[in-house]
């Protein structure tokens, strides 16, 4: 089982490179880079790339609504190139209050765009042909309303990797379905060991749907598992509520909430209705509140460290049957770090 680890950025302290540099020295592979509606998730990578030599740096994600697909691509062939292909390829749809209510653009078919996005960047590094595109969401030429005639099929001058890793963030099943017959892996917000199917069964359809030789073991699972390591047990499970809370609780609509409806699907209904009713009444304190512990311990290593050894032994037989190949480390110090690469590196 692989580690990665998750970025933070702040605008007044930067970067925390000592805490990268001690991941790539402890083995870790990757460190992963988000983007909302602040800070972008690219500027922090090749921030990163520049400043390490083994580890890999990955966007989760760049959201597709604010690049084109060439765009994206050109990015990725950039950063390949100038970190000797130690760049990861995220992408995603985001939420429709983010692409409507940021982007300021329609949030459409997400899934059909993302298919459209990913074949479009592929036919890029692919370099076999000049980029022609027909779909939905992207004509290339462009030929619609406004368009001069001018434009001709182009080939990248630059020449990318082919075999370039395109991940996406996914959590609904058809979400999960489509990373599974389209990218190279995915990153799921959150999960659990004990009910993995509810991630794992849709990725395993949407490889079996793109009847490939590909299988679950070549596909990279890596969700996010968020760390707070001490002897006290409630104060590391009252570090984990706020973000849980804000997620299942505040992150989309009330009638679109993919994180309200993953934790329905694995048996917290009531405990995410709740969540959901106090976080958009403005009480956000009774929403942390409401999280249940439960939902926390599966899906966190929290606690004193024997603790967590004891916790990661289950993600470790998950990954030996190969359900998932990495978990993504969300909010880790050093000595979280030190704690989970001794366990399992």
């Amino acid at each position: 089982m692989k580690l990665a680890l998750t970025l933070r950025v702040s605008a007044a302290a930067g970067i925390d490179m000592d805490l990268v540099r001690e991941a790539e020295r402890l083995g870790y592979e990757a460190v992963w880079c988000g983007e909302a509606y602040g800070t972008d998730a690219v500027s922090p990578v090749a921030w990163v790339l520049a400043q390490t030599h083994k580890i890999k740096a990955g966007t989760a994600i760049m959201q597709m609504p604010a690049r084109t697909p060439a765009c994206a691509a050109m990015t990725a062939m950039t950063l390949q190139a100038l970190s000797g292909n130690r760049f990861l390829c995220g992408i995603g749809p985001s939420g429709p209050q983010v692409v409507e209510g940021w982007h300021g653009v329609p949030f459409g078919k997400p899934l059909a765009r993302t298919r459209e996005y990913i074949a479009i960047i592929r036919q890029i590094l692919d370099r076999k042909a000049p980029l022609e595109f027909s779909g939905e969401h992207y004509q290339i030429p462009y030929r619609g309303p406004g368009a001069t005639g001018l434009g001709k099929p182009l080939r990248s001058i630059i020449h990318g990797d082919p075999s370039l890793k395109i991940y996406t963030a996914a959590i609904a099943p058809a979400g999960l379905r489509t990373a599974g017959e389209v990218a190279d892996g995915t990153l799921p917000f959150f999960m659990s060991p004990e009910q993995a199917e509810a991630i794992v069964g849709p990725v395993r359809e949407g490889i079996a749907k793109a009847g490939s030789a590909k299988t679950l073991a070549d596909f990279d699972l890596a969700p996010y598992v968020r760390v707070a390591i001490g002897d006290d047990l409630a104060a590391c499970r009252d570090a984990i509520r706020p973000n849980l809370a804000l997620y299942i609780g505040g992150m989309g609509a009330r009638s679109k909430n993919f994180y309200n409806d993953l934790a329905k699907r694995m048996g917290y209904e009531a405990a995410a209705t709740v969540i959901q009713d106090h976080y958009l009444a403005g009480r956000r304190k009774d929403a942390e509140a409401a999280v249940p512990d439960r939902l926390i311990d599966e899906t966190s290593l929290v606690g004193p460290k024997e603790r967590v050894r004891e916790r990661l032994r289950a993600w470790q037989a998950i990954a030996r049957d190969h359900r998932i190949s990495s978990l993504v480390l969300a909010g880790a110090d050093i000595a979280a770090l030190r704690t989970v690469a001794e366990a399992v590196l």
